[in-house]
């Protein structure tokens, strides 16, 4: 099965074995690294976990994460995907921009083709989104792709924002 996406402006790339260096260098981007590890600087080691756990997810349930890519010339512009969070049950909705690629609405275009798929290909009912109470990008995301607010509540010690959309009839 082929799991590379496209959209209007994007495509979207799973990561391969071979991209390790990438996506540790996204991870420590110190604006993407704020919220999504809580300003930690993860290990080569840690991202290679999370880069060999997307591999078997594409291989065994046809979810992980996916490079954003700016067409036509291929420059890397961040991740999206789905990403197992707080023992839901389901995938959630994810996504980073490095910070030149931001403003630009490469995380909504990207965000709106991943539920697509969800819905469309994974035949999910909805999808969850959830962030740091204090990202306020990622809420705006979230209002720009129609998902509502569910909840906020206090994990691993922050306020955690969740918002939902549920498949179109």
């Amino acid at each position: 099965m082929k799991f590379n996406l496209e959209t209007e402006r994007l495509t979207l790339e799973p990561f391969t074995s071979s991209d390790l260096n990438l996506l540790h260098g996204t991870f420590t981007d110190p604006m993407v690294r704020e919220f999504l590890w809580d300003d930690e600087i993860i290990s080569r080691e840690q991202t290679q976990e999370v880069l060999l756990t997307s591999l078997d997810r594409f291989d065994n349930q046809h979810w992980g994460l996916w490079k954003i890519k700016l067409k036509p010339d291929g420059v890397y512009a961040g991740f999206t995907g789905l990403w197992e969070f707080f023992d839901e049950g389901q995938p959630q909705l994810l996504y980073g921009l490095l910070p030149d690629m931001t403003r630009k609405g490469y995380a909504t275009e990207a965000s709106k083709e991943i539920i697509r798929y969800a819905f469309e290909v994974l035949h999910f009912d909805y999808l969850i989104a959830s962030f740091d109470a204090p990202h306020t990008a990622s809420k705006s995301v979230c209002e720009r792709l129609m998902m509502k607010r569910v909840e906020e509540k206090e994990m691993n010690g922050k306020m955690t924002c969740f918002y939902r959309i549920e498949k179109s009839r």
